[in-house]
C-alpha cells in the first residue's frame, strides 16, 4: 500500500541508502559505472560478461539500484521522496533502458522492472528521463 506522505521511516531509510553510496566499494564501483555509456547492445552484453574489467562494478551498482527502486514500487519507501533525494539510479537506467527489452528476451524477463516502474511513474522519473535520454544522445554523438 503506498503512502500519501512520507515520514520518519522513509527519511531513515534514505539516509541508509545513502550511506551505503557513500561505502568505499560502491562509491568506486559507481565512479567506474558512471562513467560508462553502451554505445550498442554489443557494448551492454561485454560487460555482463563475468570476464570483463567492470562486471563486478556493473553488478554492483545494478543490484544496488534495482534494490533501491523496488522498496519504491513495492511501497516500502515512498517513491516521489525517494526520487527527491536521487537521481544517480536513473541515470544508470537512463543508459541501459534502450536495451532492456533484448536482454529481457535473453537474459531475465524480470530485468530492471523497479527501475522502468520508477522512471514511468514518478513525476520525478517522468521529468528526469526526457533530460537523461537528450544528455545520453549528445554524448554518444560526440563520440
Amino acid at each position: 500500500m503506498m503512502k500519501d506522505y512520507p515520514d520518519h521511516h522513509d527519511a531513515e531509510l534514505v539516509i541508509k541508502l545513502y550511506e551505503l553510496r557513500r561505502e568505499p566499494v560502491l562509491r568506486e564501483a559507481r565512479k567506474a559505472i558512471n562513467a560508462w555509456i553502451p554505445k550498442s547492445q554489443e557494448d551492454f552484453m561485454k560487460i555482463m560478461s563475468p570476464d570483463h574489467p567492470d562486471n563486478a562494478a556493473f553488478r554492483q551498482v545494478s543490484g544496488y539500484w534495482d534494490m533501491v527502486f523496488g522498496m519504491a514500487r513495492h511501497g516500502v519507501i515512498h517513491p516521489e521522496f525517494l526520487m527527491e533525494n536521487s537521481g544517480e539510479g536513473l541515470w544508470f537506467y537512463a543508459r541501459v533502458e534502450r536495451y532492456v527489452d533484448e536482454l529481457r528476451k535473453t537474459r531475465s524477463p524480470r530485468l530492471y522492472l523497479n527501475a522502468q516502474w520508477v522512471a514511468e511513474n514518478t513525476d520525478f522519473g517522468k521529468e528526469l528521463m526526457p533530460l537523461y535520454r537528450t544528455r545520453i544522445e549528445t554524448m554518444l554523438a560526440a563520440k
